[in-house]
């Protein structure tokens, strides 16, 4: 069983390294995808000086410019495939995602398709965010459910376990949304394909280190982005 996490950077210097070495110290054997988008904080650099001791484990795409979350996962998904991981994870750099919830991600996909670790299976657990963005996020997520139908709590989360089946399924070029937008749609392409998706409920902690990425130009893609999803036909490749 190959397993790989993808983390899309942009100006993580903070937060690079010691991620890496977090998820390299796991008791389960995770390898490392970071896909970096031209970050002039020297984010790359730090990985490339990390590969000398981590060998095969720990891979590195680097992108010219800042191209969106949307395509650095695509990027990702497609390494994947290539590389025969059977699992392949999404999650963030900053910590805000725990790494020690991978195994818990990893475990329920051993009867579900998708895993997603969820801030609002269980209430809702978000820890240092201001109200204005929680309010957004939590009916942001409503918002998806009910113009979906989609049966997920958190359909915008960022960490998520899919098995290759899945990936192999979705077109993924066809996939239209770059921005948060990306994770709405990655989701309703696998439920509308016939696949299962479960929610381990986790703790969400607003990063420590570095900026975010949100804008408002993100989020109004993904609000208009999902009217038009249950218009659309998800064709498998298949």
């Amino acid at each position: 069983m190959k397993r790989l996490i993808i983390i899309p950077t942009y100006n993580e210097r903070e937060n690079i390294v010691r991620m890496i070495h977090t998820v390299m110290a796991l008791e389960q054997a995770f390898d490392l995808l970071i896909v970096d988008d031209g970050s002039p904080d020297g984010t790359a650099a730090l990985v490339k000086g990390e590969q000398e001791s981590y060998g095969s484990r720990l891979h590195l795409i680097e992108r010219s410019g800042k191209l969106g979350l949307g395509t650095a996962y695509i990027a990702g998904f497609k390494f994947a495939l290539e590389h025969g991981y059977d699992r392949i994870f999404e999650m963030d750099c900053d910590f805000s995602h725990n790494p020690q919830d991978l195994a818990r991600l990893d475990a329920m996909l051993e009867d579900r398709d998708v895993a997603i670790g969820s801030r609002y299976s269980k209430g809702v657990n978000v820890v240092n965010w201001p109200m204005g963005r929680l309010l957004m996020s939590y009916f942001a997520s409503k918002y998806v459910r009910i113009v979906t139908r989609m049966p997920v709590c958190d359909a915008t989360a960022g960490f998520v376990g899919y098995r290759r089946e899945v990936l192999e399924r979705i077109d993924l070029d066809a996939i239209a949304m770059n921005g948060y937008g990306f994770q709405i749609e990655m989701k309703y392409s696998a439920w509308r394909l016939g696949f299962t998706i479960g929610e381990v409920s986790i703790i969400f902690i607003d990063r420590e280190e570095g900026t975010s990425k949100m804008s408002s130009g993100i989020f109004g893609e993904a609000f208009f982005g999902v009217l038009k999803l249950p218009l659309r036909k998800i064709k498998s490749k298949e």
